[in-house]
């Protein structure tokens, strides 16, 4: 078994969505603090090959019968989010009943901030019903409820890198990836039995709320292109993308994020990320990596 430089016994982390911006993060952190983990992914030759880490798959969220096998021998779980419109709960339920199956006696799962049940941005409701399953479930568990993804509303862009949607005046704490990567990491190193963070709700966010216009602004300044913001009204968003051939679920969950950040339940600014990693939350203007336009609808 490994230890650290206390001569502690290292436990084994599983974490979920490797192949992903947030669970590659997630799994270099813990890489480099040398915390052995098992990797799990659909596509296995997509996975991050580090040290101190098997590669486990395929895995997919909705397999327990596969999962089962790439769980074995994890004490703690990183649930990173999967990404079906209304599958989340039955996908993540899965994840979770395999990982109880085969000894896993802690989950960190990564939800949204403003989950709950009656949430305006329909992802998070989604988020909710996979935390209730959590808190049912008998495991140790901590929530991560991350903030709206700075990278976002770059994904958001068109071809012209203009991102339209009705935000409103509302703000939201935009949140770098790899500030809730290094909040998780410092998380599932603290692997005490219990754990402080055991039961908790921990809400990761950038360090001031902005516009969508403003972070859209900032996004140009960070990447040196000119991405601009262009204001619609949900009736404008809808008929667009209905013209884009969207499912209604599709249209739904992409003008109800609009409409969260427009209602100002988004806005609220933590002190998670300082206090859990004692490193100041990032800038949006400061971050270095931004997903290519067109990426979301």
């Amino acid at each position: 078994m490994d230890h650290d430089e206390d001569g502690r016994a290292r436990s084994t982390v599983a974490v979920t969505g490797t192949t992903g911006a947030l669970g590659s993060r997630i799994a270099r952190r813990l890489a480099g603090h040398g915390v052995p983990q098992l990797l799990l992914g659909r596509d296995v030759a997509g996975i991050p090959e580090l040290v101190g880490a098997q590669r486990r798959g395929p895995a997919p969220y909705d397999d327990e019968a596969a999962l089962r096998p790439a769980l074995d021998g994890a004490s703690t779980l990183v649930l990173v989010s999967g990404r079906p419109l209304g599958r989340r709960l039955e996908e993540h339920a899965a994840v979770i009943t395999a990982a109880r199956a085969v000894g896993v006696e802690r989950v960190v799962y990564v939800s949204l901030l403003g989950a709950g049940p009656d949430a305006t941005y329909r992802n998070a409701r989604d988020h909710w019903l996979t935390e209730r399953f959590l808190a049912d479930s008998g495991v140790r568990h901590t929530v991560v409820r991350a903030g709206i993804y700075a990278s976002t509303p770059a994904s958001l862009a068109d071809d012209d890198l203009v991102v339209r949607g009705p935000a409103g005046a509302g703000r939201a704490a935009f949140v770098a990836h790899e500030d809730i990567a290094a909040v998780i990491a410092a998380v599932v190193r603290d692997d005490g039995a219990p754990s402080v963070h055991d039961g908790r709700t921990l809400e990761v966010t950038g360090p001031e709320a902005m516009t969508l216009a403003e972070a859209v602004g900032q996004i140009a300044v960070a990447t040196g292109r000119p991405y601009r913001h262009e204001p619609e009204t949900p009736e404008q968003a809808f008929t667009r993308r209905l013209r884009l051939g969207l499912s209604g679920e599709q249209i739904e969950a992409w003008i109800s994020w609009y409409l969260a950040i427009a209602g100002g339940g988004l806005s609220t600014v933590t002190d998670v990320v300082p206090r859990l990693t004692g490193s100041p939350a990032t800038p949006v203007a400061a971050i270095d990596w931004w997903p290519p336009p067109g990426r979301a609808s």
